[in-house]
């Protein structure tokens, strides 16, 4: 369907050499998109890019550390450089540090913020100008279920992820008018490396999960991929500021 078609479109999708990020960019990659991979690990990168170009695909890698100020700018550029352009960005990078509040350092929680929500704000910014310049563009920032639920052991992690749909939401008012449309996901259990080590970390959890879960299953990264696809198209243009 044309209204889904992404061919001759680029995006930039953070975090995106494994887990939710991968999966959404497999998904822009079949509806057309070519595709930056961003991310912290240069062999994951490579790894990521190399999958896709199997596929026929044009895909680059960016290896770069988002808690860093000028990394937005830098992936931004880096991308146009490469692919030509920028009209998709998918905040999905993210971390987390698992302990009571109690027991957080300042500098645990501030990495946290500043990876999961600062950088956000960061590559946002820098995909702008460019977005303007192509006439209009799509933001996918990921949220989480705790951006909404409670939990004892992820205060910075539901902090970022809170802070994330209300950042999507002001971001979306005020590009709006630029056609440029800002909208948020919010996984449930997805079956990631990041999930995994919460199994490994919380008693119960699997079972717990399972139990609550209607499908009877963890999601999996390709559950999200015509998500992706359907925020990142045409499709979805008068659809902005949603969680």
């Amino acid at each position: 369907m044309r209204a889904f078609d992404l061919n001759g479109k680029v995006a930039v999708v953070t975090g995106g050499n494994g887990g939710i990020g991968l999966g959404m960019a497999k998904g822009l990659a079949e509806a057309g998109a070519a595709i930056v991979i961003a991310g912290r690990d240069a062999a994951k990168n490579a790894a990521a890019v190399s999958e896709l170009e199997s596929t026929g695909v044009r895909a680059a890698g960016v290896t770069v550390d988002l808690a860093a100020r000028d990394a937005g700018r830098a992936l931004a550029e880096a991308a146009v450089a490469q692919l030509g352009r920028l009209d998709i960005l998918v905040n999905n990078a993210g971390i987390t540090v698992r302990k009571a509040p109690q027991d957080l350092t300042d500098e645990e929680f501030e990495r946290v913020v500043d990876v999961n929500l600062s950088a956000a704000f960061r590559c946002s910014r820098a995909a702008y100008p460019h977005m303007l310049k192509a006439g209009g563009g799509k933001i996918i920032n990921i949220g989480s279920m705790l951006s909404i639920f409670g939990t004892p052991w992820a205060a910075p992690y539901a902090a970022s992820k809170g802070g994330i749909v209300q950042m999507s939401r002001a971001f979306a008012t005020s590009w709006a008018k630029d056609n440029i449309q800002v909208n948020c996901v919010l996984p449930g259990w997805v079956d990631t490396d990041l999930t995994r080590s919460a199994r490994e970390q919380v008693q119960g959890l699997n079972e717990r999960v399972l139990a609550r879960t209607p499908a009877g299953r963890w999601g999996t990264p390709a559950d999200l991929a015509g998500l992706a696809v359907f925020l990142a198209s045409p499709a979805s243009d008068f659809i902005t500021g949603t969680a």
